[in-house]
């Protein structure tokens, strides 16, 4: 899934483990790449230059941080790292199925409970919220393309409701739809 660099900068200011592993940000003045979970100091934006691998950032003279160490394997220190990958990946892929907490955990093996817990303490978000986040990606991406109305991409990125889409969309990027195809084309 490509990810825009807005939504990278965004993840970047809120520490949005979400994204790690999907792309690093190094600072320019600092000489030091992150992950975008990584607590320390909120650089400037226009400092920042992004990566979605760690090689990368390597070969352009970028030190690993040695607060998150981005050059670590993270899955070595959590057993339940591929439980959580398999969701994601299964909701990226997917997003257009109508997902409830109980489908995914069945899908899955574990319980509601459990699923929920152990996505929300990796990841910092709901695997609703993931999955949110995701179908918002997909809309804009659609919106920007210019071939589809809203209420197509609200049914084709997987929502039943064009108020609840709208509701969703509004929340996560700060427009509406229409806004934001304005705003951004």
């Amino acid at each position: 899934m490509k990810i825009q660099r807005e939504t990278m900068w965004e993840a970047v200011v809120q520490c949005n483990a979400m994204y790690d592993g999907c792309f690093y940000y190094a600072v320019k003045t600092t000489g030091i790449f992150c992950r975008p979970s990584c607590k320390s100091k909120t650089p400037k934006q226009e400092n920042v230059e992004f990566f979605f691998h760690i090689a990368e950032a390597l070969q352009k003279g970028y030190r690993p941080c040695k607060r998150c160490r981005p050059d670590l394997d993270q899955s070595t220190y959590d057993p339940n790292h591929e439980v959580i990958q398999k969701v994601q990946h299964i909701l990226e892929n997917e997003y257009d199925k109508p997902w409830t907490l109980q489908t995914l955990s069945k899908r899955i093996g574990m319980s509601s409970y459990h699923l929920q817990r152990l996505f929300k303490n990796k990841t910092g978000i709901s695997p609703k919220q993931y999955l949110y986040h995701i179908r918002i990606e997909q809309a804009k991406r659609l919106l920007l393309q210019g071939e589809k109305n809203n209420t197509e991409i609200c049914f084709l990125v997987g929502f039943n409701d064009t108020a609840h889409f709208y509701h969703v969309f509004r929340k996560l990027t700060g427009f509406s739809p229409l806004a934001f195809k304005h705003q951004h084309s």
